[in-house]
């Protein structure tokens, strides 16, 4: 079973004054890259937020955000009295104008507004925690379903290019005999007598040089050990990827070996789909 890297997850708590809005996002990257954004109240809980996160999201870049919205009467926000008396009294030493007037001049001057602030209510702080998880596995599960249509793609190409390999195993007879009668026809052309016996020694070592029997082999093991690992428990993208790398240098070994128009021709579609896999495995966990 993979899970994409890709995902997003969202969750939204209903306080008794204020609506909390907890979102996730996720998109593909080689390690954990996590961006949160949050109140200040709740700032103090950031690195406990970052454990959690980096615990079960483990990989990805990661956009973590949580929304406050005021649904009641609930302001840090207060008069500071005296100052603004002060300010007032100033004033009318200095401008004209009716008490009304002078008050929305004198809350604008500074320290006119006092600002309390506020502590976490650690009870209210453990149910937005709940609703963090909540958040954390819609993500999660919407990485698993993203994963399922990678692996359905994954299992689509490696079936491609084992059916290209077979076409390979079966083309093989056919290409070592083409460069046995192209050795042949070469040497009758010089006109000139040879040992026969000599001749099939230098044409054995020949044909070894272009024998892609390992390479074969090799691959199909690739291709068995792609899929086995694919369906294990874990999701690892990582070391799908190093067999993909793996796979890929038996597919050009072939190629650089095969001396064989059609041969090559396969190998190049058997190139094209693993390509894509590439591309695909940069978006698994």
């Amino acid at each position: 079973m993979i899970y994409s890297m890709t995902g997003y997850g969202k969750s939204v708590l209903q306080l008794p004054t204020k609506k909390v809005t907890i979102e996730l996002k996720s998109l593909n990257s080689k390690n954990l890259d996590l961006n949160a954004r949050m109140p200040s109240i709740y700032r103090e809980k950031e690195l406990s937020i970052r454990k959690v996160l980096a615990d079960k999201l483990v990989r990805g870049k990661i956009d973590f955000s949580i929304y406050v919205e005021a649904t009641a009467e609930d302001t840090s926000s207060q008069i500071n009295a005296p100052v603004v008396k002060q300010y007032m009294a100033q004033l009318k030493d200095v401008v004209y104008g009716n008490d009304i007037d002078l008050l929305k001049m004198a809350v604008r001057f500074p320290d006119a507004i006092s600002t309390v602030r506020e502590e976490i209510d650690e009870t209210e702080w453990q149910t937005i925690e709940v609703e963090m998880n909540k958040a954390v596995n819609d993500l999660i599960n919407h990485r698993l379903n993203e994963g399922k249509v990678l692996e359905q793609d994954f299992n689509e190409r490696t079936v491609a290019i084992e059916k290209l390999l077979e076409q390979v195993i079966a083309m093989d007879p056919e290409r070592i005999e083409g460069v046995r009668e192209r050795l042949l026809k070469g040497v009758e052309e010089l006109r000139e007598k040879y040992d026969e016996n000599r001749f099939e020694q230098e044409l054995v070592y020949y044909i070894e040089k272009f024998d892609i029997t390992e390479e074969k082999v090799r691959l199909k093991n690739h291709l068995d050990y792609f899929t086995e690992s694919m369906n294990s428990k874990d999701s690892n993208g990582k070391k799908l990827g190093f067999i993909s790398q793996e796979m890929g240098r038996e597919i050009n070994t072939i190629g650089s070996k095969s001396n064989y128009a059609p041969m090559q021709q396969l190998v190049v579609q058997m190139k094209d789909e693993l390509e894509k896999i590439k591309e695909q495995l940069l978006n698994v966990l």
